[in-house]
């Protein structure tokens, strides 16, 4: 099969079900309203509330939400073949992922800005408040620690990536200065911003920097520890100044790199060499229920819910914004889910080159072999149109980098809502301030990533995708409560619901039994805990959804009386 031929109809489908059916749930669900008053207008403080260009919002929404997950995820996901990994990105981001991030940002900018766990408790509950916000506090601790690991452990492995990344830092902040406060023109700041980087990362090829073992005498500690310097900074400046310049610039960063991959394709038009299905994997489970766990941000992901109500909500400046941002933007990572399908299956040289890199499920999982898929096959296509190799590999390598780290700073922010927030609701209302809430996040997830040397935060990892596909479903199910009581059609979110939340459970229960025969203790106990989450919350909600139909149900009487 022709890699072009799948990114051009992928493209195609695209730009097709973002006309038409995401018009139709725009309008039918959720009917923006243009004339309402968002809360980035209502609490306007030019820190967090911020009224954004929708263009501006949808990089700095596109970005949060994409990081590194669409690559890796589906650079091991093919290990089953590439047309079950292709199938489930399309169809889960069309019908699934996009529906999800847009109701979770409309309901959201109709709820003041609350967060998903705040608007489920006025939908279904208190006690579903804090269950969310349990479970959101655990996957967004996984998040930054293992990201902060990530990123160090590519900044150790492609050492040319590190100063063109560093020096995006004060490049963004040239940006904002200049947008905000001299009113530049955008296109032009951006533009020169971007061309910048391209400069930067040829720059970065001739001064690879290998970092130090300053902290415990290792260099993976030692930028852990500046990377967590650098998220408690950025998460307590204003949002315009680093967070949205950065964003937006490094969102156009990827739309460069889309095209370039395409060009390498259009030239090159290389074959897939991996197999369409390929079920018998040497030490892998089952496809099914796993590839929906393995496959999370391109097609649908809780992380996301964080991010549409953490903060995209605050910077909304109309409603009628949110189809572009949420809808779209979803649509987009799925595209760029499509590129990570075809790098790690038509990148490669041969099928002998590809299997001996997918021999196995323990030989693709590895952090190193899902990236390494990515950018060999990526700098594969950009070389094709005459670009050198070693800075088609860095370009690759710095388009990694660079969505990590736009989620590390993302996510620590919005922990430290999710923080501010139980602290808040249980009474320590000066941990629930910025910097305290700040200072937590940033602790906690330091704490996590080094012990055992630096390995603890993928002690935990393993619970990352079920953890992750849980919130996605219960936020789904939490816009099927909003919807039922708003006397909308529910089909197009409860069957997503119900799909995501059986396969999630499936694939805990599976994991739950290998964990009891590995005598895990730490990830059956945590595997256990987040089950009883689930359950107890779908219980809340059938609750919710009895007291909305006594009470249409007595509304009715009243009006008939």
């Amino acid at each position: 099969m022709n890699s072009l031929l799948i990114a051009i109809l992928t493209f195609i489908a695209y730009l097709i079900a973002y006309r038409l059916y995401g018009t139709f749930i725009s309008d039918r669900l959720f009917t923006p309203d243009p004339d309402s008053l968002t809360p980035a207008h209502e609490f306007k403080d030019d820190v967090d509330y911020v009224p954004t260009n929708k263009h501006v919002l949808f990089g700095h929404h596109f970005t949060s939400i994409a990081g590194a997950a669409p690559i890796v995820g589906p650079a091991i996901a093919v290990i089953w073949g590439w047309v079950p990994a292709l199938l489930w990105v399309i169809f889960g981001s069309i019908f699934m992922g996009a529906i999800h991030d847009l109701g979770t940002l409309i309901i959201s900018s109709r709820k003041k800005g609350k967060s998903i766990s705040e608007v489920t408790k006025d939908i279904i509950g208190t006690r579903a408040r804090y269950l969310f916000l349990i479970v959101m506090f655990f996957l967004y601790l996984m998040v930054i620690s293992v990201f902060a690991l990530v990123i160090a452990t590519l900044f150790m492995n492609y050492p040319e990536t590190v100063f063109p990344i560093w020096m995006e830092i004060p490049t963004a902040i040239l940006v904002g200065y200049l947008v905000y406060r001299k009113n530049a023109n955008i296109k032009v700041a951006s533009l020169s911003a971007l061309l910048s980087l391209y400069i930067f990362v040829f720059i970065g090829q001739y001064i690879p920097f290998q970092m130090p073992g300053i902290i415990m005498g290792s260099p993976l500690l030692t930028w852990v520890f500046v990377l967590f310097i650098y998220a408690f900074i950025a998460s307590l400046l204003p949002v315009w100044t680093l967070l949205q310049p950065r964003d937006f610039i490094n969102s156009h960063q990827l739309y460069v790199g889309m095209i370039l991959m395409f060009l390498g394709m259009l030239v090159a038009r290389p074959e897939i060499v991996a197999p369409a299905v390929n079920t018998d994997v040497v030490g892998a489970p089952n496809w099914i229920p796993f590839l929906f766990i393995t496959i999370a941000c391109g097609a649908i992901s809780g992380f996301h819910s964080g991010v549409a109500s953490g903060t995209t909500v605050k910077q909304l400046d109309n409603e009628k914004d949110a189809k572009m941002i949420a809808y779209g933007g979803m649509l987009a990572e799925g595209m760029l889910s499509i590129f990570a399908i075809l790098a790690a299956t038509a990148g490669f040289a041969s099928k002998a080159a590809w299997t001996e890199h997918y021999a196995s499920w323990s030989a693709a999982s590895g952090l190193g072999a899902k990236v390494g898929a990515f950018v060999e096959g990526a700098s594969t296509f950009i070389t094709s149109i005459g670009i050198p190799e070693g800075y088609a590999t860095a370009i690759a390598g710095v388009l990694i980098v660079s969505f990590a780290g736009t989620t590390l700073d993302s996510a620590t922010r919005i922990q430290s809502y999710i923080i501010g927030e139980l602290a808040e609701g249980m009474g320590f209302k000066k941990l629930s301030k910025r910097l305290p809430s700040t200072l937590i996040a940033v602790a906690t997830a330091f704490i996590l990533a080094t012990i055992n040397g630096g390995k603890g935060g993928l002690i935990l990892w393993p619970l990352f995708g079920t953890t992750n596909q849980l919130l996605a479903g219960l936020t789904l199910l939490a816009i099927t409560v909003y919807l039922y009581k708003a006397k909308k059609p529910i089909l197009y979110t409860i069957i997503p619901m119900i799909f995501l939340l059986v396969m999630t459970s499936w694939a805990m229960l599976i994991n739950i039994q290998n964990y009891l025969n590995n005598k895990n203790i730490i990830l059956i106990a945590f595997s256990i805990c987040i089950l009883i989450l689930e359950l107890w919350m779908i219980a809340e909600a059938i609750i919710a959804f009895r007291l909305a139909k006594n009470e249409k149900l007595a509304s009715s009487e009243v009006i008939n009386s």
